[in-house]
């Protein structure tokens, strides 16, 4: 089971880095729970892979394209869940993200079927993400 959670969740975000919108959709479950943090216009729990592709697309417009995973720090395996240390960073008028999340997802038969993101610095995204 870790083996698999590993290579799943190993390759989502390496297809995060790389912006790649197909491999990305083939390993988010189409009924994927996703947990965003805050009290910003994309917090809160999205129900679906097109909620989820549509939350990433409004961050993308919000960061003018800059939005960027920088580097994976850790991926580490408990069953079918894997806590994932990630550094983040973006830039828009006014406002500069640079900070580390720890996304927890849980894989169930090759995809992803729910994730929970921890934000580092909550009064940094709220500000750069905005309402």
């Amino acid at each position: 089971m870790e083996n698999q959670t590993l290579a799943v969740v190993k390759d989502f975000v390496t297809a995060v880095q790389q912006v790649n919108l197909e491999k990305l959709g083939a390993l988010l479950h189409p009924d994927i729970t996703w947990e965003q943090p805050g009290s910003n216009r994309f917090s809160g729990t999205k129900k679906s892979s097109g909620e989820v592709f549509q939350m990433v697309g409004g961050m993308f417009e919000v960061s003018q394209n800059t939005m960027a995973l920088t580097d994976i720090k850790s991926i580490t395996v408990n069953g079918d869940q894997a806590a994932v240390l990630l550094h983040w960073k973006a830039s828009r008028p006014g406002a500069t993200l640079d900070t580390d999340n720890v996304d927890v997802y849980t894989v169930k038969d090759g995809q992803i079927v729910a994730a929970k993101v921890y934000a580092a610095d909550l009064a940094q995204e709220d500000h750069f993400w905005g309402n």
